[in-house]
């Protein structure tokens, strides 16, 4: 590799996500890309043919994995990085109540330990190129949607971080941009496991409604779309929060004007399920009434 030649690191880049639309932005470019997934077999194949690209296997939940790129990445580029996008990220549903520790635990470990711990081990690497760290987050991390509460928590938290880490960067000449991320066209609904609710939940009446999902995400705009925004970003400089994707107009604005007894009704519009799940409970009751 030469010494002159930008180079960007992309965790989360299988098949039909963003990180695959990032990684072709960036290579195409004429950015060195270090593409990343936990199994390399889930990295398309023409990524793995390029000649200004290096596929490596990586886990953000494991240190160890972590450690082992950071050795890699700082031999082939002389101890320099441009930019790091932290993009890899683990979806769940399911209601707060019946979310169990260790899957919070999981999820927490991939979408905001592992940004974390990411961009602490790179960060010499970024502060010597006086680069670029992104850190993908979501619409989810303002809005209270049900049934995604823990998911929405873990990006509300890469948020608020990645904030602070600006200002506390900002010093050392390295930039941190955080994408607040609305619809993209891309199979991660279709990637999130199927709703397995414990025998005692409360929420078995309403079950087909939390599991409903849009047959395409509304207003989603195409990863190459939003892969050449995020590159047309980063060469501009912008830092801070940066609102991307389907719909995000909306929710901005939402956001600003609206007070949040109406974004609750917004919010539980998505999945109308208070009179069902307030009729299954009311049943429920007095069941255990008789019972008793």
């Amino acid at each position: 590799m030469t010494n002159t030649r930008k180079t960007c690191l992309i965790t989360g880049c299988s098949k039909g996500g963003v990180g695959e639309a990032l990684a072709e932005a960036f290579r195409d470019k004429g950015y060195h890309v270090f593409v990343t997934a936990r199994s390399t077999n889930k990295i398309p194949e023409p990524l793995h043919d390029a000649s200004n690209v290096t596929v490596l296997a990586l886990d953000v939940s494991s240190s160890r994995s972590i450690a082992a790129a950071a050795k890699v990445i700082q031999s082939e580029t002389g101890g320099k990085l441009d930019v790091l996008i932290n993009n890899a990220g683990l979806g769940m549903e399911m209601p707060v109540l019946d979310t169990s520790i260790a899957e919070a635990k999981k999820l927490f470990d991939v979408n905001f330990f592992g940004a974390l711990e990411m961009t602490q081990v790179f960060s010499p690497m970024l502060i010597k190129a006086e680069g670029c760290i992104v850190n993908n987050s979501s619409v989810g991390g303002r809005f209270p949607i049900p049934f995604i509460g823990i998911y929405q928590a873990t990006k509300a938290a890469l948020i608020q971080t990645s904030e602070v880490l600006r200002l506390e960067v900002a010093p050392l000449n390295v930039r941190v941009l955080t994408l607040i991320t609305g619809g993209i066209t891309t199979n991660f609904l279709a990637n999130i496991p199927t709703l397995l609710l414990p025998e005692n939940s409360y929420y078995h009446g309403i079950r087909n409604i939390i599991e409903e999902q849009p047959q395409q995400v509304p207003f989603g705009v195409s990863p190459n779309k939003f892969a050449r925004e995020v590159l047309y970003q980063v060469e501009k400089g912008t830092t801070g929060k940066y609102w991307i994707g389907g719909a995000t107009g909306f929710a901005r604005l939402s956001l600003w004007l609206l007070p949040d007894w109406l974004l609750d009704r917004f919010s539980l519009s998505q999945k109308p399920f208070t009179k069902k799940l307030a009729e299954e409970h009311g049943k429920r009751t007095a069941q255990d009434t008789k019972l008793d």
